[in-house]
């Protein structure tokens, strides 16, 4: 089924949707995390299925029209990578209308406005969350790109300044005027950063303040049953899911199984648990879809740079191992390919004795399921820790 612009997703109607002319096979996003959400990791999300729309990296207007290289490596992409968002940073409207022409020639399928990051160096500029406090000034900005591109133009905010200064509603009204075709809200303020609980009666209030165009929920979404309370209390019309994929680059697939099983009328599978949650990928499956991602980073980045970045992505996979620290101390050294296939042979070996007989971790070994922020009536959950980001993008560029 396609969702139209003017209707909510929920668990009984979750798939394919509209962003504007774009149509898109699922409602599920990945949202951009700097530093993370480059080329090979989108490639990886894209191979294990589910995911509707992937957005880079925040790049700055004004890089992408100086042609800098590290902007246009953030926008690096391939035929397997699509369909793309690409977000932009910046507060001048001439560079904002600009960069998304040039966008568009480029060939991106969305360009997405950055008005939520909550770092210091972006809003003391006037980008990212510092958007959300001159309304005016913004719905010119976005008008400004709306009016100079056919491509859809959406915006990223979080629900506003601090908790006093809730103006994620009032914005996303102005938004609509100006003609954004979709909404993504992230349900903390600026203040909060990443902590805290993820307010999702505010996100709620945003999807009740629009009249014909998609809002989609972001926010400390790291499981499928997260992502259907989203859905079911704010009536948004689809999911974001950036740190989460992190966590779990098989959350996309594993969601659509898990919300398709839980609206239909079907009994389950034998082997599917009682609460129809698709079970967490094997060892094998994950080495599997980690080793594949290492080829892709020494595949776009060359071997050298490509294995020193993945030194900070192994440890991600690596969480949901077991005992891993093994693991980790050998794997945040390496230098080439050979370097990580030797640290996980050892590895393996060494993983043996916290197993059974056909290789499962035995039950005290096992790590704690996930959880977010606002599932209040889950089991005591892994602590998921904080994925360490560049202080700004301007770092990247």
């Amino acid at each position: 089924m396609l969702l139209s612009l003017s209707q909510s997703a929920n668990s009984a109607t979750i798939g394919a949707m509209r962003i504007g002319p774009l149509a898109l096979q699922s409602s599920l996003f990945l949202s951009p995390l700097a530093g993370y959400t480059n080329l090979p990791f989108r490639l990886v999300i894209r191979e294990i299925g589910g995911v509707g729309l992937c957005t880079t990296d925040l790049v700055n207007a004004r890089s992408l029209l100086e042609k800098k290289p590290k902007a246009l490596q953030l926008i690096e992409t391939r035929p397997a990578d699509s369909p793309l968002a690409v977000q932009l940073f910046g507060a001048v409207p001439e560079e904002m209308r600009d960069a998304a022409q040039f966008l568009e020639a480029a060939g991106v399928h969305a360009i997405d406005i950055n008005m939520g990051c909550p770092v210091r160096k972006i809003c003391r500029v006037g980008g990212g969350s510092a958007m959300m406090a001159e309304l005016r000034k913004t719905g010119a900005l976005v008008r400004g790109m709306v009016d100079a591109v056919k491509t859809p133009v959406t915006a990223k905010m979080r629900l506003g300044w601090d908790d006093q200064n809730l103006t994620a509603p009032e914005l996303a009204r102005v938004l609509e005027t100006a003609g954004v075709s979709a909404i993504f809200v992230h349900g903390r303020t600026r203040e909060q950063g990443f902590g805290g609980a993820v307010n999702l009666q505010g996100i709620r209030r945003v999807v009740q303040a629009v009249r014909t165009i998609p809002v989609i929920g972001n926010g400390d979404v790291t499981t499928p049953p997260a992502a259907k309370k989203m859905l079911d209390e704010t009536e948004c019309a689809g999911v974001s899911i950036g740190r989460g994929a992190f966590y779990d680059p098989w959350i996309f697939r594993r969601t659509l199984e898990y919300l398709g099983r839980d609206s239909s009328d079907a009994p389950a599978l034998p082997d599917a648990p009682a609460d129809g949650l698709p079970p967490e990928p094997a060892f094998a499956e994950r080495v599997r879809v980690m080793c594949r991602h290492l080829d892709l980073m020494v595949e776009v980045f060359g071997e050298e740079r490509g294995c020193r970045m993945f030194r900070k992505v192994a440890p991600w996979y690596s969480r949901r191992f077991g005992p891993c620290h093994e693991f980790n101390r050998r794997a945040v050294c390496i230098s080439t390919r050979a370097q990580f296939h030797q640290a996980l042979e050892h590895y393996t070996r060494w993983r043996r004795q916290f197993t059974d007989e056909r290789g499962d971790l035995l039950q005290r070994f096992q790590p704690a399921p996930l959880a977010s922020s606002f599932m209040r009536n889950e089991p005591a959950a892994a602590a998921r820790g904080a994925i360490p980001v560049p202080r700004g993008p301007v770092e990247t560029w």
